[in-house]
């Protein structure tokens, strides 16, 4: 006995429906394999002692500031691990202009209670040097509970509530104080409206001699030159020092990156491109490494910024 006919043509559709969905999927693919994976949510992970976390760039980027800080000013990774932890409990990482009474910036400092102004804890790094310029004051912080050491400088009515949040500031502490080689990756959507640049006096584009100002700002003075228009050549220093401090500047550029347009970072013989999501740290092939810019050295960075 036959089928009924309304019976084959819903069998027939459901067949079109399917044959559709694997040319549209083949399709997907299609389009993928030419233009690479497609980030839907930009992301920032830092791993480090078999643990790995999660903050979205601009969380990165101002947990990238307070290491900074830290580096420049000689504290140890612990400190950056509190004030990291801190300010994701007390502003989720953003630089905010509320909170509670007259609580403000990333730290959620307040002005009645002698933290200085608005506009000046509204700037993120003299809020986070008002942060460590207390933290340095507490005896034993670096072998304190981090509940305890917060507290002792932010006087929080929660102090707990940072416990919570100490992993995320351990791992990314780890990564932007350099103690954790290639361990900071952000995945990010391409740069997209970037405007034509010519290099200014010093041989960089603009946008390049803008992340050199953005470092030195925050982590201090370091020797810098061009590496061409669009590359930033950063000298960190000689030794296990300069190799430390080499890879905390290159991935405060990859936790900064969404900021300021970079697309690649390269060192100690590894490289970070925008444009290869999900990659990481991958080796720097050999000739460019030898190159002029001598990126695959221990101690130097290459940080190149986008250039249409």
């Amino acid at each position: 006995m036959r089928p009924p006919r309304t019976g084959r043509r819903v069998r027939a559709a459901v067949v079109s429906i399917a044959g559709l969905a694997v040319l549209v999927g083949a399709g997907v693919v299609a389009v993928q394999a030419v233009k690479g994976p497609v980030v839907v949510t930009e992301r920032c992970t830092a791993a480090a002692a078999g643990e790995s976390q999660e903050l979205d760039p601009e969380q990165a980027s101002n947990a990238a500031l307070i290491a900074a800080v830290a580096v420049r000013r000689g504290l140890p990774a612990r400190a950056a691990t509190i004030g990291i932890a801190t300010a994701i409990q007390e502003s989720k990482l953003r630089n905010i202009d509320y909170g509670d009474r007259d609580s403000v910036g990333l730290f959620q400092q307040r002005p009645s209670q002698g933290w200085g102004t608005v506009e000046q804890i509204m700037d993120p790094i003299y809020a986070t040097n008002a942060f460590y310029d207390v933290l340095v004051k507490v005896k034993g912080y670096e072998s304190m509970e981090i509940t305890e050491a917060s507290h002792r400088v932010q006087r929080s009515a929660f102090p707990e509530a940072v416990a919570r949040r100490e992993a995320q500031g351990r791992v990314f502490a780890s990564a932007l104080t350099g103690w954790s080689p290639a361990a900071l990756d952000c995945r990010l959507r391409p740069v997209k409206d970037a405007e034509p640049q010519k290099p200014g006096p010093d041989g960089l584009l603009p946008r390049a001699a803008e992340v050199g100002a953005a470092l030195e700002r925050e982590m201090g003075p370091m020797r810098r030159s061009s590496a061409g228009p669009a590359q930033l050549l950063v000298t960190a220093g000689e030794g296990a020092v300069g190799r430390r401090q080499a890879w905390a500047v290159a991935q405060w550029a990859v936790a900064s990156a969404a900021k300021y347009d970079i697309v690649r970072v390269e060192s100690d013989g590894k490289m970070w491109r925008r444009d290869k999501p999900g990659d990481g740290w991958t080796e720097l092939p050999a000739d460019a490494s030898r190159g002029q810019a001598g990126s695959g050295q221990p101690g130097r960075v290459v940080i190149e910024v986008a250039n249409p």
